[in-house]
């Protein structure tokens, strides 16, 4: 393994080693305190640019599921065709893996994707340096090539144009009623969810135009970045919403786009939410669930529209985690109820639109 080191744009440094693809990059570093999920989590589209942080110290211990495809043509394993985050950080790395359904370690799987990966890192200390400064770009840096050093940005890169798709794809058609999912960056297991629910769906891209289709219900899906950088997506949910009142579901980067349809503006934390463990209350109800998150963003809920009320709020620090509409059938999640790893108690979001197509 060769010796690394991670720097923070605040010049902080943390020292370790490379299991995965030798190679300097640079991101915004983010952590996440999921304590299982990494195949997930780093085929999740939405970590596109960012150098991911794991603080469950023990990962890669049960190794890596083969990379296999339903007939539908979603991964089976996986959340989509490839691993979108620029870097995985950890504090002990695993070699040696068990798992029934393994077939690689997390290490050879980093190397063929071309990803590099860091372990004897502090994590504890460095997720505290993120929590107290703030989420920050930094860069991987190989100690026997000090002089390749690589450069990114985060702010102001249009994530969701690098992730979507590029074409419409449809998956059971022919079924009952037609959905269109806007691909901002879309995991697997939502369009599974929806699937699974016995709906056709119509995958767009994110900037597509579907204001003529033939379609009974639309669904906003997740995606990385800034939603500020998708004005094309709000001016076409804003024309939809003008001319007609079919059923609008959102689910993270989807519930931002719904509000910023609405009026509303977006603002950046501090850190964000990315864990499977974040408890949200139904406005209104006495009803908390825990919940899978992954977003930097959030929705201020004190600049929504007169038509538009919270529908969910997140009870560690208050802020907006869904919307829904006073009169019409929209509404929106900021966590994901597909939460795939994580907990499955919302998944009812999904049924909630279904019966509303």
């Amino acid at each position: 393994m060769k010796n690394v080191t991670l720097l923070l744009e605040d010049g902080s440094q943390f020292h370790g080693r490379s299991f995965g693809y030798d190679a300097p990059v640079a991101g915004e570093v983010v952590f996440n305190t999921a304590m299982m999920g990494y195949p997930e989590s780093l085929t999740d589209p939405s970590y596109a640019g960012q150098l991911m942080v794991l603080t469950y110290p023990l990962v890669g211990n049960y190794g890596v599921p083969r990379f296999s495809f339903e007939e539908n043509g979603l991964p089976t394993f996986m959340e989509s065709d490839r691993i979108y985050a620029s870097a995985i950080i950890v504090a002990d790395y695993s070699e040696d893996y068990s798992h029934w359904n393994a077939c690689e370690s997390l290490g050879d799987w980093l190397k063929r994707e071309h990803v590099p990966g860091i372990t004897g890192i502090d994590t504890r200390q460095l997720t505290m340096v993120l929590r107290e400064h703030g989420v920050m770009m930094g860069k991987i840096i190989f100690d026997d090539t000090p002089d390749v050093i690589p450069e990114a940005q985060y702010e102001g890169v249009n994530f969701v144009d690098k992730v979507s798709c590029n074409e419409v794809i449809r998956y059971n058609e022919g079924a009952g009623k037609k959905v269109v999912l806007v691909d901002c960056g879309v995991k697997a297991n939502i369009i599974r969810c929806l699937l699974n629910r016995g709906v056709e769906v119509i995958r767009v891209p994110w900037n597509y135009d579907y204001t003529s289709m033939d379609f009974d219900g639309l669904f906003l899906a997740n995606g990385p970045g800034d939603p500020d950088m998708c004005e094309e997506s709000v001016a076409i949910l804003k024309r939809q919403m003008q001319a007609s009142r079919k059923p609008i579901c959102g689910i993270c980067m989807g519930n931002q786009l719904l509000a910023k349809a609405g009026g509303a503006k977006i603002y950046k934390l501090k850190y964000g939410h990315r864990s499977h463990n974040q408890p949200v209350r139904e406005v209104g109800t006495d009803h908390c669930y825990v919940t899978s998150q992954n977003h930097g963003y959030a929705v201020d809920a004190t600049t929504l529209g007169r038509e538009w009320n919270e529908l969910f709020v997140n009870m560690n620090d208050g802020s907006n985690e869904g919307i829904c509409h006073k009169t019409n059938p929209w509404f929106s999640s900021q966590f994901h109820p597909e939460a795939c790893s994580g907990p499955v108690d919302t998944e009812f979001m999904f049924d909630r639109f279904v019966e509303k197509l």
